[in-house]
């Protein structure tokens, strides 16, 4: 640990650093790649829509003796072995200690008489009129949790342009902050295409739940950011080096909120997805892993290329990167500007020139104008590394320092010859 804490100090003292805005074709191509994936995966294989969405049946079976989620998986595979038109992908969840909701497509007369008769024959206990209720999802009523879905999300992306703008005077924040949400968003789709997970309101609103999250880390390393960059023109960084140093300086905290969060969420989604299976927890754990990791990098490395890309053309920027070079260059070679000694560089004797060197010339000693009271420098002192004062009292001889001392003499016996 305490490695990890020096490491985290040189990242944001700036005497370790990652280049996260230097390397702009790398991170352009990985989120270039990662976009096109996810894209083409939704195009291949179509998402599996929820009852809540596409309509179909819901049929809720009330089970005496009590059901468990064993019950519950094996209801499920019954029904899918049974050959039931549009009973093919059904989907089972415990609710309560005796309650079991089944959920399929649309089923005719005949396709609900073919479920009652599996359910039936898996409890015995069960009465088909008194235990088993249905309820029919139209088509209609799943396109409105569709619209509605879609406009809380639109409510979201304005607000949050509107809260970033607001905050950091600065609307290029904004769209990279958007950019960055986009691909989070369509990250967490093509992975949901892939996986066959059903869409159901609980994964619209762990895709709101990232969203959030996404944006939190966005505007703490945009935050870091301005602060970097207030100061701009009295420091020898550009804003790409700056932004880089706000990027390097958020890294542990990045690093340490998204391991915190994604462990419990990995949790979840391994209990529901293999030991639980219901469909509701795993959707909502899915969006949400999927997410996280997805905003962990678009936060880290691609939000904050975005930006500095925008603001690259601007004048200031562009004159700040000028002098910064500038800067740079002169600190790698201070004697840079002093002028070199060739062979025909004329040697001057005697005392310097003030016109060549820049200095005045060594002033003259000043007479002696107060009779005999300027202190100067002794025989024996000459040569000695000081200059000793007038005598003012009898001397013997001594040898201190080489040269003779005062002698101390009693009170009564001084200023007497």
């Amino acid at each position: 640990m305490g490695k990890l804490s020096r490491v985290g100090n040189d990242l944001y003292n700036g005497h370790r650093s990652f280049d996260f805005i230097g390397r702009k074709p790398l991170w352009y191509g990985i989120t270039v790649i990662l976009v096109g994936l996810a894209i083409t995966a939704v195009i291949v294989k179509p998402l599996n829509f929820g009852v809540e969405f596409r309509g179909g049946t819901e049929l809720k079976i009330t089970v005496a003796e009590g059901v468990d989620q064993s019950s519950a998986d094996e209801l499920r595979e019954s029904i899918a072995d049974a050959g039931i038109e549009g009973a093919a992908n059904p989907s089972v969840t415990t609710a309560g200690g005796n309650s079991l909701v089944l959920t399929t497509e649309s089923l005719s007369d005949t396709g609900e008489d073919e479920a009652e008769d599996v359910i039936v024959g898996l409890f015995p206990s069960v009465d088909r009129v008194d235990d088993i209720s249905t309820q029919d999802v139209g088509p209609s009523w799943g396109r409105e949790v569709a619209e509605r879905a879609l406009i809380g999300i639109a409510v979201f992306l304005v607000l949050v342009v509107l809260f970033i703008w607001g905050y950091f005077r600065e609307w290029k924040m904004s769209v990279a902050a958007l950019l960055a949400l986009f691909h989070d968003i369509t990250i967490t789709v093509g992975v949901y295409a892939l996986s066959g997970f059903q869409v159901t309101p609980a994964a619209v609103t762990g895709l709101l739940a990232i969203l959030g999250f996404s944006l939190y880390d966005t505007v703490v390393v945009f935050d870091k950011v301005r602060e970097n960059t207030t100061t701009l023109r009295k420091s020898t960084e550009s804003y790409a080096d700056a932004a880089n140093l706000a990027v390097n300086q958020t890294l542990v905290r990045s690093i340490n909120t998204s391991i915190v969060a994604l462990i419990p969420i990995g949790a979840i989604l391994y209990v529901s997805a293999v030991q639980l299976g219901a469909s509701s927890l795993q959707d909502l754990a899915l969006a949400q892993f999927v997410g996280m990791t997805a905003g962990i990098y678009s936060s880290v490395f691609l939000a904050p290329r975005i930006l500095v890309q925008l603001k690259s053309t601007e004048t200031e920027v562009v004159e700040q990167a000028r002098r910064a070079r500038a800067k740079k260059r002169a600190m790698a070679d201070r004697y840079a500007s002093v002028p070199a000694v060739t062979r025909d560089t004329p040697v001057v004797e005697g005392e310097p020139d003030p016109d060549r060197t820049g200095r005045p010339a060594r002033a003259e000693r000043p007479a002696d104008t107060d009779g005999g009271n300027t202190a100067r420098p002794s025989d024996e002192a000459l040569g000695k590394g000081r200059v000793a004062p007038t005598q003012q009292r009898r001397v013997a001889s001594g040898n201190s320092s080489g040269r003779q001392q005062p002698v101390r003499q009693t009170r009564s016996k001084r200023g007497k010859k």
